[in-house]
């Protein structure tokens, strides 16, 4: 898929796999629409880790995260179509900022927040 360090098939839970849409935007290149940022190596990891320590009911797939807050973009298990934002460190039941029905919805968001950010 890509050249980054992303989560192999034994890092993701038993039935996920990344979407096509999410692989091809990797293997673009599209890492960084800042304010937003693709994890990946130790920082992916590390977000995962925390995320299942805070939210242990959940059982997120993070890929990305914005710099100016503490929002990580993710997938759940069980549901590789769906991007949730949680709002990382948020007190449990409140962590869940925004839904997007697929990737390429969050993806059109994270282009609106790359131009707000710019200005």
């Amino acid at each position: 898929m890509s050249k980054i360090d992303l989560f192999s098939s034994a890092e993701l839970p038993v039935g996920f796999g990344y979407p096509r849409q999410f692989e091809h935007i990797v293997e673009l290149g599209l890492l960084d629409l800042e304010p937003w940022y693709v994890l990946h190596g130790k920082a992916l990891r590390d977000a995962k880790a925390g995320l299942a320590q805070r939210y242990p009911e959940r059982q997120l797939v993070p890929f990305a995260r914005r710099q100016d807050n503490d929002d990580v973009a993710c997938w759940q298990a069980g549901d590789s179509e769906s991007v949730f934002v949680i709002h990382d460190f948020a007190s449990v039941g409140w962590e869940q900022s925004a839904s997007f029905a697929s990737f390429y919805e969050w993806l059109r968001q994270a282009i609106e927040d790359l131009i707000e950010f710019d200005c």
